[in-house]
């Protein structure tokens, strides 16, 4: 059972900061493409950036200029630095480990943490 353990979330004003971790056993954490998604209420689960294990790093457009994926690779982590937050990135966030190869793919997700942005 793969499990990827995610610290982090809270509740911040509008503009602050809040940093999420995303910890995986070492040999997810070397193969697979990391990544953030995040889910709403009423709304479907949706992409926020992917870093693959050559850190090569993808954001959705809603993340582009104030979030910032990365991988540390010292302690088998991947952060999301979360910098001017907006209400409407209040969610869920989950922690996403895929990997496709042969055809085949592999998804294992975290048990998601509370971003709540409010003033």
């Amino acid at each position: 059972q793969v499990q990827l353990v995610e610290t982090g979330g809270g509740l911040v004003q509008p503009g602050e900061s809040l940093r999420l971790s995303c910890a995986a056993p070492i040999n997810i954490f070397t193969t697979y493409t990391m990544g953030w998604y995040r889910q709403a209420p009423g709304n479907q689960r949706e992409l926020v950036a992917t870093i693959t294990n050559r850190d090569a790093a993808n954001y959705a457009d809603s993340a582009k200029g104030r979030f910032t994926i990365s991988r540390d690779k010292a302690v088998n982590t991947v952060h999301l630095q979360m910098d001017s937050l907006k209400p409407e990135d209040t969610a869920v966030y989950y922690c996403n480990a895929h990997l496709t190869i042969l055809g085949r793919t592999s998804d294992y997700w975290g048990q998601g943490t509370q971003v709540t942005v409010s003033s």
